[in-house]
C-alpha cells in the first residue's frame, strides 16, 4: 500500500511539473497569461485605431506577440502610416510598433 502511495505523489508531482513546463514563454511560444495580455492589447489597438478619425475607413489588420504589435494592410498616404503608427505605440502594453502597412 504505502508503494502505490509512493508512485501516485511520484506521478502527481509529474503532473504539477508538466502543466508548469507547458504554461511556460520561450521564444517562440506564449504562455497562457501572455496569450491573454496579447489579446486585450490588441484590442486596445484596433480600438484606439478606430477612435482616430483618419484611419477609421482604413481595414488595418493588428496582431500581438509579447507586446510587439505589428500592423499590416493597406492606407493611401504615408502620413497615414506614420500615424497608424504613433496611434499604436501609445497604447497601454505596447512594447515595440512593427509597422508593415503598404502605402498605395
Amino acid at each position: 500500500m504505502a508503494n502505490i502511495r509512493q508512485w501516485a505523489k511520484v506521478f502527481a508531482c509529474a503532473g504539477v511539473l508538466s502543466s508548469m513546463i507547458g504554461c511556460a514563454t520561450t521564444s517562440t511560444h506564449e504562455s497562457t497569461g501572455q496569450y491573454v495580455d496579447d489579446s486585450v492589447v490588441t484590442t486596445k489597438v484596433k480600438a484606439a485605431l478606430f477612435d482616430e478619425l483618419s484611419l477609421k475607413t482604413f481595414n488595418i489588420g493588428v496582431k500581438t506577440y509579447q507586446g510587439v504589435v505589428q500592423l499590416s494592410g493597406f492606407v493611401d498616404t504615408l502620413d497615414q502610416k506614420t500615424r497608424a503608427g504613433d496611434v499604436a505605440s501609445r497604447v497601454s502594453g505596447v512594447t515595440d510598433v512593427k509597422n508593415d502597412l503598404i502605402v498605395k
